[in-house]
């Protein structure tokens, strides 16, 4: 197997580059904060998309910080289909400036007796609303959104990462939906969310996150992989501070939205995916995740793959999930 990263007994044991800033606790206690403060003001809203015996559709909406009403997807068997008893719920999250993907995608789940959200992130491919001063979508350079700000709640990740949490309150707070056996799911930015939700709302029972994106940012630069998913980075240096001298003052900042210090709260249960070949988000900062993560955890490799389709993992999060 060629090698694009450190050799696998090393990143076993990897604690990331990127430095923490000193009020990382605080930061996110506050935004949690914010976060109880936000009346989420949930809508459902039937939507007959789909002809899918046993199964109902809705448009979900509610209000995370700053007032952004976010929208997804929500699916949840008929009432008559889940014997009249609460069902297990699945959060899916989806990847870097798109949406939550066609109804369709979600039968599997909602047939086999699960309630399904699927979240458009802020700003991104989808309808969830951006509240930063702007009308319609920014699609992408959000890791850097806010990065020049003076103040590091105005990071757009720290909004997100939000919405996941308030999302799994909503769900967890719906008829139908058995609190306690909730999971969530996604790839790339949305293994990224994946791991902010089980993060920052411990309730989360299971967590499948596949090769995760937003973490040891320092690690990406210095492996000069700054590209792609990450290509913002080198694009904010060379605009704004092309000679570096501020590079360990916004390396720190990025600290905050950096998911391998959030990886710690974690309670849920987690099946992690990481392609050893991956030059997207490489294996490294995803070790930086997996490593910090102290409740019950499991990693599978797939050493020839890289920020691809992973054979079989879909299966393998399938039956994670039913475990709920």
């Amino acid at each position: 197997m060629p090698l694009i990263d450190l050799p696998l007994e090393q990143l076993r044991n990897y604690a990331g580059r990127n430095p923490r800033p000193a009020d990382h606790d605080a930061y996110w206690a506050e935004a949690l904060r914010e976060l109880d403060a936000t009346a989420p003001k949930a809508e459902l809203v039937p939507n007959p998309v789909l002809n899918a015996p046993g199964v109902e559709c809705f448009d979900l909406w509610f209000t995370g910080v700053g007032g952004a009403r976010i929208y997804a997807k929500y699916l949840r068997p008929t009432a008559a289909a889940r014997g009249g008893k609460p069902a297990p719920a699945v959060l899916q999250f989806h990847g870097y400036s798109g949406n939550g993907g066609d109804w369709s995608g979600k039968l599997g789940y909602a047939a086999s007796g699960f309630c399904v959200a699927s979240m458009d992130c802020r700003g991104q491919g989808g309808r969830s609303q951006d509240t930063g001063g702007v009308g319609g979508t920014t699609l992408n350079g959000h890791i850097i959104r806010g990065l020049d700000d003076p103040d590091p709640r105005k990071l757009l990740f720290r909004q997100i990462f939000l919405d996941t949490a308030q999302l799994a309150r909503v769900v967890m707070a719906l008829p139908g939906v058995d609190p306690s056996r909730v999971g969530a799911m996604g790839g790339s930015q949305g293994g990224a969310l994946t791991i902010a939700c089980a993060a920052l709302e411990p309730r989360v029972k299971r967590a499948a996150p596949v090769f995760p994106f937003l973490t040891d940012y320092l690690r990406v630069w210095e492996m000069d992989q700054a590209k792609d998913a990450y290509s913002e980075l080198r694009t904010f240096f060379r605009h704004f501070d092309p000679r570096h001298e501020r590079k360990e003052e916004i390396f720190t900042k990025l600290g905050y939205i950096d998911l391998q210090f959030l990886a710690p709260r974690i309670r849920a249960e987690v099946l992690f995916f990481t392609g050893l070949m991956d030059t997207i988000c490489p294996p490294s900062t995803q070790f930086a995740i997996y490593n910090k993560i102290t409740s019950g955890k499991e990693m599978k490799l797939y050493p020839d793959f890289g920020h691809e389709g992973l054979p079989g993992e879909s299966d393998f999060t399938f039956n994670f999930m039913r475990g709920l």
